[in-house]
């Protein structure tokens, strides 16, 4: 197949999945969102003979507009828009969980830095502020007193950018020193890891140890229905144990779209670029029954 790679910078995950697509003899057009240009009808970028496109932006507003012109064009992207809208906004993500009757962290967002203290007080402390749109645990805070709550609000009210005005209040989560990170393809976990810190947030980003971790039929169950309700793909789906580790009792608190996997693939047995790739494969093939539907896209 003939597999095009949206991307803006090229990190170790994009160096795995390139290199198992063409250890395969994949062909693979890798597609510079930076230098491209998307219009109504068409693009410049090499989309006409493509089987499926992979989105892995490393910008949101990147992967939200060039996932929503490819679609527009008929060409097969994965993640598709819709997720990509539903992931990329912590507000929608939390929603989505919600009304699939996930287990999720008790969230509320408010709108002036008046409404968000007086949400910040009913939760009581610790409670979380997240920013709407972000990752890497970039700019949340775990807010331990009025005071703290109070000056973090000003900062962010005077920052300018309109998400830093919606303000995401969280319940604090007490979790056992790690959380849990499952990638799956359309619901089906592929491999899974704890990541252990003694800081509040244990991402791999922020410096969290990462070890594998088993996936039982309670976590696969809640893997399956979060990524039906963000609407499918590859994904990383965040748990945390709420009743602390081993407990079996677990909350979802993120769905990531442009996941990472590189330290997954060094914690686990299994060939995390090789499933995503087979996984490609199906979906490639799959689109390929549908080429009826297909718009001729050209060069403007």
């Amino acid at each position: 197949m003939k597999v095009g790679l949206l991307y803006s910078r090229i990190r170790k995950d994009e160096k795995l999945l390139l290199a198992e697509l063409r250890d395969r003899g994949h062909e693979v057009e890798k597609i510079d969102v930076r230098k491209e240009r998307f219009g109504l009808e068409s693009t410049t970028a090499n989309v006409e003979e493509l089987d499926i496109v992979v989105d892995r932006c490393l910008s949101t507003s990147r992967s939200l507009y060039a996932s929503r012109f490819l679609d527009s064009y008929g060409v097969p992207v994965v993640n598709g828009p819709e997720t990509a809208d539903v992931c990329a906004d912590k507000a929608k993500n939390s929603l989505a969980l919600a009304e699939a009757g996930v287990p999720t962290p008790a969230t509320e967002v408010a709108f002036t830095t008046d409404a968000a203290l007086e949400a910040i007080e009913e939760f009581g402390y610790p409670c979380v502020l997240k920013p709407v749109v972000g990752s890497w645990g970039r700019l949340m805070a775990k807010i331990e007193s009025r005071s703290a709550a109070e000056a973090i609000l000003e900062h962010k009210a005077t920052l300018g950018h309109y998400e830093h005005k919606v303000f995401y209040v969280q319940e604090f989560v007490d979790k056992p020193g790690r959380d849990i990170r499952v990638v799956a393809v359309d619901g089906e976990p592929v491999a899974a890891m704890t990541r252990t810190s003694d800081h509040w947030l244990t991402n791999a980003a922020k410096g969290g140890e990462v070890t594998a971790f088993e996936v039982d039929e309670t976590v696969a169950d809640l893997v399956k229905t979060a990524s039906d309700a963000v609407g499918g793909g590859l994904l990383g789906v965040d748990l945390m144990e709420v009743g602390g580790e081993g407990s079996g009792e677990y909350t979802v608190h993120e769905v990531n779209h442009t996941v990472e996997f590189k330290a997954l693939n060094s914690a686990v047995e299994t060939d995390v670029p090789a499933a995503v790739v087979d996984w490609l494969e199906t979906k490639a093939e799959a689109a390929a029954g549908n080429d009826d539907d297909a718009v001729e896209v050209t060069a403007p």
